[in-house]
C-alpha cells in the first residue's frame, strides 16, 4: 500500500471551512472517482500553528500505479482544486510518497500489534 502526504495551510478563519470542503465534498468525490482505480481511504491530521492551521491529508493507493492513473506520470506534484486554492493561505507544491511496510492495529495479535505489559 502507498500512502501519498501532503500539507497544506490556512489562515484560522478558514479552518473550519477547508475541512469541511475536505470532508464533505473532496474526500466523498475522490472514493466514488478513485476506489476503482486503487484508492483505499484517508487520513486526515489538523494542528494549530499560531495563526494558521496545518493539515496533513494522507490518501492510501494500492499502488504508485494507482497514484499515477489519477495524478499523472509528474505524480509528485500536488493536485489542488481551484476551491481548496481558495480556502488555503499556502500549501507544499511536491507530495510524498511512502510505502506501508507495517502497522498496528491493537485489537489484533501477531506481528504489527502490540500489547500493554
Amino acid at each position: 500500500m502507498i500512502w501519498r502526504v501532503w500539507h497544506g495551510w490556512t489562515k484560522l478563519d478558514k479552518a473550519d471551512a477547508y475541512e469541511h470542503y475536505l470532508r464533505e465534498e473532496l474526500f466523498p468525490r475522490v472514493k466514488r472517482e478513485l476506489t476503482a482505480r486503487g484508492y483505499r481511504g484517508f487520513q486526515l491530521l489538523r494542528a494549530q500553528r499560531d495563526a494558521e492551521v496545518e493539515f496533513v491529508t494522507m490518501l492510501a493507493f494500492d499502488s504508485i500505479q494507482s497514484v499515477k492513473s489519477f495524478a499523472g506520470e509528474n505524480y509528485s506534484m500536488a493536485v489542488i482544486s481551484d476551491k481548496a486554492k481558495s480556502l488555503l493561505s499556502h500549501y507544499a507544491e511536491q507530495v510524498e510518497h511512502y510505502e506501508l511496510v507495517d502497522s498496528i492495529d491493537s485489537g489484533s495479535e501477531g506481528a504489527g500489534s502490540w500489547q500493554a505489559q
